[in-house]
Formats: C-alpha cells, sequence, structure tokens
C-alpha cells in the first residue's frame, strides 16, 4: 500500500529572529529540512512539502519533492489540506519541518501502527523529564481518548507524562474528511491539526499513540532549540563513528558533518571539526584543534594539530601536514610533508616532496587565482613565495628565503633572493646617531 509524507514548512518561524527561513537552518551542516526528508525517503513513497508563498528558497531546497503553497496561514490543519490532491490512496502523515530529528525506524513503527488491525489513526509521542506546556496525550494501554493542550488541562491531566508530539498518520481518504472538517473555532480563529484526534474519536475510530524517545522530536523553534538539537545529532555522529571504529580522544569536543565519512583507526585528537564534504581513509592521525572541509585525506596521513583543510584538497596517503599549515585545492603527493605555518592555494605537490616553513604559493593576483605545479621529491626551503603561474620540476631544490617568480628544471636548484651585502661598523653609528635625536 502506497504511503505519502507531508511536511508543513510554511511556518514565518520568527523566534529564530532571522532572513533565513527557520526549515533551512542547519544541523550538522544540512539543512533541518534536509534531514527529515531524507528520513522521510526511506519510508515513504512520496513526499509533499507545503511552503509559504515568500519562501521560495524552501521549496528550492525541497526538490526533487513537489512543493505546494500556502497562501494563507490558517493554521496547521488548513496547511495539511493544501496538499490533499497529492494524498494518494494508501496512507499519509502530516510532519512538521521543525521536528528534522525523527528517524526512519520511527517511521516506520508510526505506519505499521497505523496499519495494524483497526486503527484509524497513529500519532508520535514522547515522554519528557519536564513535560512543560506540551498537549498531553489522555488515553491507556496505547490508545488515545483525546489530546488536552496545557491551558486546557486538569491538574490530573497536567500529571500524565506522555505528549503529543504533533506527528499524525492515518487512511488518506479518512484524513481528508477530517481535515476538511475541522473548525477554526478556537482563540487564534485557526484550524489545528490536533483537532483530527478529536474528530476521529467521534466516529469511534482507534487512535493508538506511538512512543518515540524525545531527543528525536525535538520542535526547534528558537537559536537555543537548534544548538539543542545540534547537539542531539552531533551525540548520534560520535557514537556511529567510534562503533564504525573511530579513536576519539575527547568525542565531546568533536564536531561533524551528516557526511563525514571516516574510516575505520583513524584517530581523531580533541576539538577538530569537521565541514561538510570530508572523507578520511584508514589509518589516518588528525590531531588537535584542526578544521577539515570538502576534503580527502588518504590513508595513514598525519593531519595537525591546529591545520585548516579547505575544499578541493587531497591529502596522499603518509603524507604529513603539520601545524598552523592551511591547504586550499591542493593535492599534496603521496608521502610529502608540510610541516610548519605555510599556505598551500591552488597546488599540486608531487610524491615525496617538502615544503619548508612559512612557504606560501601566492596564488592571487586580485583578479584571478593561478596554480602552482611542484614536482615528485622536490626541496623547498623556508620562508620561500612561489609566485603562481609557476613550475618546478622533480627534484628541485628551491633555497630558503626565495621568491621564486619563473619555472624551475629538474633536478635545478634555484635562489631567489637578494645578494647579502654587510656594512662595517655600520650599526654602532647607527645607534650613536639616533641617541644624539631630540625625543
Amino acid at each position: 500500500m502506497p504511503a505519502t509524507a507531508v511536511i508543513l514548512a510554511a511556518g514565518f518561524g520568527t523566534r529564530m529572529k532571522s532572513a533565513v527561513p527557520k526549515t533551512l537552518h542547519p544541523i550538522a551542516g544540512k539543512p533541518m529540512l534536509r534531514h527529515l526528508l531524507d528520513s522521510c525517503a526511506e519510508v515513504f513513497d512520496r513526499i509533499v512539502v507545503v511552503v509559504g508563498p515568500e519562501t521560495a528558497a524552501v521549496a528550492e531546497a525541497a526538490k526533487p519533492h513537489v512543493s505546494v503553497v500556502q497562501h494563507e496561514r490558517l493554521g496547521t490543519a488548513h496547511a495539511a489540506l493544501q496538499a490533499e490532491a497529492l494524498f494518494g490512496d494508501g496512507d499519509v502523515a502530516v510532519l512538521y519541518a521543525d521536528n528534522p530529528l525523527i528517524t526512519p525506524a520511527t517511521l516506520h513503527r508510526l505506519l505499521e501502527r497505523r496499519r495494524a488491525g483497526d486503527v484509524g489513526l497513529a500519532l508520535l509521542a514522547m515522554r519528557l523529564a519536564d513535560p512543560g506546556f506540551y498537549g498531553r496525550v489522555i488515553g491507556d494501554d496505547g490508545f488515545v481518548e483525546r489530546i488536552v493542550e496545557f491551558r486546557d488541562a486538569t491538574a490530573s491531566e497536567r500529571a500524565v507524562g506522555l505528549c503529543n508530539a504533533g506527528v499524525l498518520c492515518g487512511d488518506a481518504g479518512r484524513m481528508r474528511g477530517w481535515l476538511r472538517a475541522v473548525r477554526n473555532g478556537n482563540a487564534q480563529g485557526e484550524f489545528y491539526l490536533t483537532d483530527v484526534v478529536t474528530l476521529a474519536r467521534a466516529e469511534d475510530e482507534l487512535v493508538a499513540a506511538v512512543e518515540a524517545p524525545a531527543d528525536e522530536l525535538l520542535g526547534i523553534n528558537s537559536r537555543v532549540e537548534l544548538a539543542r538539537a545540534e547537539a542531539v545529532v552531533q551525540d548520534r555522529l560520535r557514537v556511529a563513528a567510534m562503533e564504525a571504529g573511530v579513536t576519539m580522544t575527547a568525542p565531546e569536543t568533536v564536531f561533524l558533518s551528516m557526511d563525514t565519512r571516516l574510516a575505520a583507526d583513524v584517530s581523531v585528537g580533541p576539538s577538530v571539526v569537521f565541514g561538510p564534504g570530508v572523507t578520511v581513509e584508514s589509518g589516518v592521525e588528525i590531531r588537535a584543534f584542526c578544521h577539515l572541509e570538502g576534503c580527502t585525506v588518504r590513508s595513514g596521513a598525519v593531519i595537525g594539530p591546529f591545520a585548516r583543510l579547505r575544499p578541493g584538497t587531497v591529502v596522499g596517503a603518509a603524507a604529513h601536514v603539520g601545524n598552523f599549515v592551511e591547504l586550499k585545492a591542493v593535492n599534496l603527493g603521496d608521502g610529502a610533508k608540510a610541516n610548519h605555518l605555510s599556505y598551500l592555494g591552488d597546488a599540486a605537490i608531487g610524491a615525496g616532496s617538502n615544503i619548508g616553513a612559512g612557504t606560501i604559493t601566492c596564488n592571487y593576483d586580485g583578479f584571478a587565482k593561478h596554480r602552482t605545479e611542484i614536482g615528485k621529491g622536490v626541496f623547498v626551503g623556508s620562508d620561500s613565495v612561489l609566485v603562481a603561474p609557476v613550475s618546478v620540476g622533480d627534484g628541485a631544490f628551491i633555497t630558503a628565503g626565495s621568491v621564486i617568480t619563473r619555472d624551475v628544471p629538474a633536478d635545478a636548484m634555484a635562489f631567489g633572493r637578494a645578494r647579502q651585502e654587510e656594512k662595517p661598523g655600520r650599526a654602532a653609528q647607527f645607534r650613536a646617531a639616533r641617541r644624539k635625536e631630540p625625543r
């Protein structure tokens, strides 16, 4: 039987205080909407996203899934109804884009519970240490009689620990009828999705509650709640990495992206940040305080401490990138080393080459980027500047303190520095003259 997920993403998100739509704020490097879309894609046959009239960016982020527009924000039931033509003939679940951490396993359980026995409607519920102002799920033995909003609940109802998470799943045809029957006779004059539960029970339909971990059902309406969700996802990612064979000295200080790929036997020191697009092969050691983004690190390499790998960088097998070295769009060959205080940008560096401390590739002339090509087995002395575009042949030797502006042939030694001169006694004369100057 086909199943459709309808994701409500038309809210303003005013509490975020941001020009960016709430559902596009990232968690572990990925917009929160994409988290929920990716989970739903593992469970549902079709996904429909309900967006606001001025949130084209949200519709774009939802692709290739279809979007429909809620032109007037008249409540959550009204939002879901905008997608009714796409419900299909099977089951439909209505979810919220600002509940992005629901796992595919939980969604499977929700769908299976709806399809079990005579259950007409299933909803997600959770238990919180501090239920606060959440609506309470009133019922027994996994079945729901009603949902009571906190402000309307009695003292005994407020003592109930099971809280409504807002996600509903029902037969598509019945869901259409219930959504159309919702009325807006409340203080806000809105059509509420939670009223569907009341309508289902009025028709003697069984409503089942599916409990899920509270950290999956966190709603995100503010920057504070966004940070809490980030902490949940980071904990999931760290645990998954360590269970897959990654060593983390201080895992609570390591931050990963959803697409970070760490092979077994990778070692990660404290305070390391993985931005989007990082792949690290086995046996790599990433020392403390490194930042990696959009890069690949081959097996056996050593990174850091205090290194930065920027997008487009590939670090070869057994290569070394040391402290305060920054690489941008660099292919650092197998066994090559850049151990100290260097910036290397838009460059290819051959296998076994050594880049001395303080070396810079001058890749930008104020208008365009240019490449530096360094061959295999090259020695670049400390404090050298290579002004791109320039190439250095295999086995060449660049003396320390050189400024290289022309190509260097293979096995050549290049001196690109001014001739040193000494003026005997000039330092003493200078000091004496300075002392006589008025202060």
